[in-house]
């Protein structure tokens, strides 16, 4: 990675420069109550009474009001079992994407359909092929069953190697592992590339895709592979989650897409259930199109701040397909983490293989980007 030019990695960046007067965000229903960052004149914002997460990836903004509301009218619900909540919650998501909902499995979190495909992919001791450094979860849980796991390395522009990946290939691999957008690396495989190598991958083996951040992406050379699971594709699992753009991480809620056939065959291996209320929740936020057009809005104020900062003082960084950057600091990630946390801001943790002085930044409210930049410009500049 140390061979890596401000040109190969800079993919565009101009942004919006920081405004004098950092505005307070409004306490709306959309905005869930909280201590507000002082008010701020010029570059010098005061300290939050609070840790600013930069950390996992979350959605600032909490759930909608409308999954609120749908919280507060189910809570008296909580001493009954959540016996045909699912099947409803089904319908409506597999309605919003074009599926039956027999094309569909509901998960504790998308986490627990990466750990059903881990599982698959390992029973059989075979080799999981994916691209390095990925989100790791199915990983983990493969090679804790038993399959060996192939990691093929980002090329020179820490893009997704699909040749080195075919290369890879062996007589016992049985899955390939795909995240689009990736995650720590927040860019995406160009869509027909992608459309190309899953289909020619799944002809003999199981290809996973997670689109966690699926909803962020506004480039239109991304594609969801959703497609090929509609046209009847069978060796193919797309997984999405509400953790991230629809603000439940905390109710833990995922899907898994895939033919009627292998949804069966991954449904029986459940261990983990879902609950009243992360039903209630989804259902209710998958529907509010306001909230996630709110969230992406914001979203990018915010990337464009990091941005921003980026340009200014001439730091390599990716663009983000996603609600999180990944900048090289100049600093020992360890030492960046420790040194922001002593100012209020928790930042991402090492993704090795990458270098160690490359952090990864995940998206808050504009007004709190605007302190992390302030605080590494007076730290490190």
């Amino acid at each position: 990675m140390s061979n890596l030019t401000r040109r190969q990695i800079l993919l565009g960046g101009s942004a919006v420069a920081a405004a004098s007067l950092i505005p307070a965000v409004p306490k709306t229903p959309l905005t869930p109550q909280m201590r507000m960052m002082a008010q701020a004149v010029a570059t010098d914002i005061s300290r939050p009474d609070y840790i600013i997460r930069l950390s996992s990836n979350e959605n600032p903004y909490g759930p909608s009001r409308v999954a609120l509301q749908a919280i507060d009218a189910n809570m008296h619900r909580t001493n009954r079992y959540n016996m045909q909540g699912e099947r409803s919650l089904a319908e409506v998501i597999a309605r919003i994407n074009g599926l039956t909902s027999d094309h569909l499995m509901i998960g504790s979190g998308s986490g627990e359909i990466l750990n059903i495909a881990g599982m698959l992919a390992g029973m059989s001791g075979g080799s999981v092929v994916c691209i390095d450094p990925t989100f790791q979860a199915l990983l983990r849980y493969a090679h804790s069953a038993g399959a060996e796991i192939i990691r093929v390395p980002v090329n020179e522009a820490m893009a997704a190697d699909l040749d080195g990946m075919r290369r890879a290939i062996r007589p016992d691999t049985n899955l390939v592992y795909l995240v689009n957008p990736n995650n720590p690396i927040p860019n995406i495989i160009n869509g027909k590339e992608m459309r190309d190598f899953v289909l020619e991958m799944s002809e003999s083996r199981l290809v996973f895709v997670d689109e966690a951040y699926h909803e962020y992406v506004e480039d239109p050379n991304y594609s969801s592979m959703l497609e090929l699971v509609a046209n009847g594709h069978k060796n193919i699992v797309v997984a999405r989650t509400a953790s991230k753009i629809h603000g439940l991480a905390g109710l833990r809620i995922g899907f898994g897409y895939a033919h009627p056939d292998l949804i069966k065959d991954m449904q029986w291996r459940k261990t983990g259930d879902t609950t009243v209320l992360s039903i209630e929740a989804a259902m209710a936020s998958y529907q509010d199109d306001e909230f996630q057009n709110f969230s992406r809005r914001k979203n990018r104020e915010s990337r464009a701040i990091v941005e921003d900062m980026c340009e200014r003082y001439s730091l390599r960084y990716i663009k983000s397909n996603t609600n999180f950057s990944l900048i090289e600091t100049g600093i020992e990630n360890q030492q960046f983490q420790s040194t922001m946390l002593k100012h209020g801001i928790a930042t991402g943790r090492d993704f090795p293989p990458i270098n160690k002085t490359w952090s990864r930044i995940s998206m808050s409210k504009p007004e709190e980007m605007e302190y992390f930049v302030q605080i590494y410009a007076r730290l490190f500049t």
